[in-house]
């Protein structure tokens, strides 16, 4: 079984969020009203046990370890509510799954449009989510979508959970993350440093491997000798760190902390430089496989992320793994959705960038 758990605000709104969904909705008051469980072949079967008719439904789901079963989770319930003749389906996604396949590579497809065309279809009304991987992510739907920004609470964090946070410099561990770092450093006063080459990940490459089958010499055409340039292969430089950490704090901000390779990679070639202290600051701590591991056995001091994405069992493993809590901000959104308010509050101070 898995029990949904709705939060009643008052009378004309529901907000459903999936037991064991990382804290997130802990402190509100709780009924069990809708039953998730699966039935024949591992199918989930919901059955939403008060009436939702005319109500306005927010559906909070957070991504598991299986993000496959959390997305048909959400689009069951979502399709439930909408049969229902629920007034608004709102969904709430932290994170928003697949989001780092929203660029065509090689022969692939950009699965983030297909996730976005399943929830509009399955009948959701309104999405909130946060630091979406990519902005243009927000143009696969045809509903309102509001992507909140977790900067704040991190800038926060910074400012009194790290010492001598003036002598910091904000690293960007790759080119592509270089206007989230600079957007961080303008707010904070603080230097910048960006590392480029060899520790750049993969998805800053944008070849994407496709080739032309090879051509057939044809007759008549008008310019028989001409031919298509072979596109040359992508080298990458020597590593280089543009910007002074010597004797300084650095501190490497980017949206999503998944596989730490890239990251574990740049916090030894910080130290070398003479960086005496390496935090990590992300939003989405997905930190898969074996990363508590690599972290605690690397030269980074503290991993900082938000809670968007349960990582309790990652804690345990890495005592560097420490959380900054964001619910108050979706609690706030969903109140202002509900009663018809204008969400601009929620961005004051939010950069281009971030």
């Amino acid at each position: 079984f898995s029990l949904w758990e709705a939060h009643f605000c008052n009378a004309s709104v529901y907000t459903f969020s999936q037991r064991g969904g990382g804290g997130l909705c802990e402190r509100k008051q709780r009924a069990h009203i809708a039953l998730m469980k699966l039935t024949g072949p591992a199918e989930t079967r919901v059955q939403i046990q008060e009436s939702v008719r005319g109500k306005d439904v927010f559906v909070i789901q957070t991504v598991s370890k299986d993000v496959n079963t959390t997305i048909m989770e959400m689009l069951i319930m979502v399709y439930a509510c909408r049969t229902s003749c629920a007034r608004s389906i709102t969904g709430v996604l932290p994170y928003f799954p697949y989001s780092k396949q929203c660029k065509m590579r090689k022969r692939g497809s950009i699965v983030s449009k297909l996730i976005a065309s399943m929830m509009c279809k399955a009948g959701l009304t309104h999405l909130i989510t946060m630091d979406l991987h990519q902005k243009e992510i927000q143009g696969f739907f045809n509903i309102p979508v509001d992507n909140l920004r977790a900067s704040p609470f991190l800038l926060q964090y910074i400012q009194e959970e790290i010492p001598d946070y003036r002598n910091a410099v904000i690293v960007a561990k790759s080119p592509s993350s270089a206007k989230r770092a600079q957007s961080f450093a303008e707010r904070l006063r603080l230097g910048l440093a960006v590392i480029h080459g060899e520790a750049q990940d993969a998805e800053s490459d944008q070849v994407d491997g496709r080739h032309s089958p090879p051509t057939v010499k044809t007759t008549g055409a008008i310019h028989p000798s001409m031919e298509i340039p072979l596109l040359i292969p992508k080298e990458k430089p020597p590593i280089t760190v543009v910007g002074d950490v010597g004797g300084r704090i650095a501190i490497i901000v980017d949206d999503i902390i998944d596989d730490v390779d890239s990251f574990v990679a740049a916090a030894e070639t910080l130290k070398e430089r003479g960086a005496y202290k390496i935090f990590i600051m992300a939003t989405h701590g997905i930190l898969s496989s074996d990363a508590p591991r690599f972290i605690e056995e690397s030269a980074i001091d503290e991993v900082v992320v938000t809670n968007t994405i349960p990582h309790e069992l990652q804690k345990l493993q890495c005592p560097k793994i420490k959380t900054v809590d964001i619910s108050m901000i979706l609690s706030e959104a969903i109140r202002r959705i509900h009663n018809g308010e204008s969400m601009s509050y929620l961005f004051r101070n939010i950069g281009v960038d971030d």
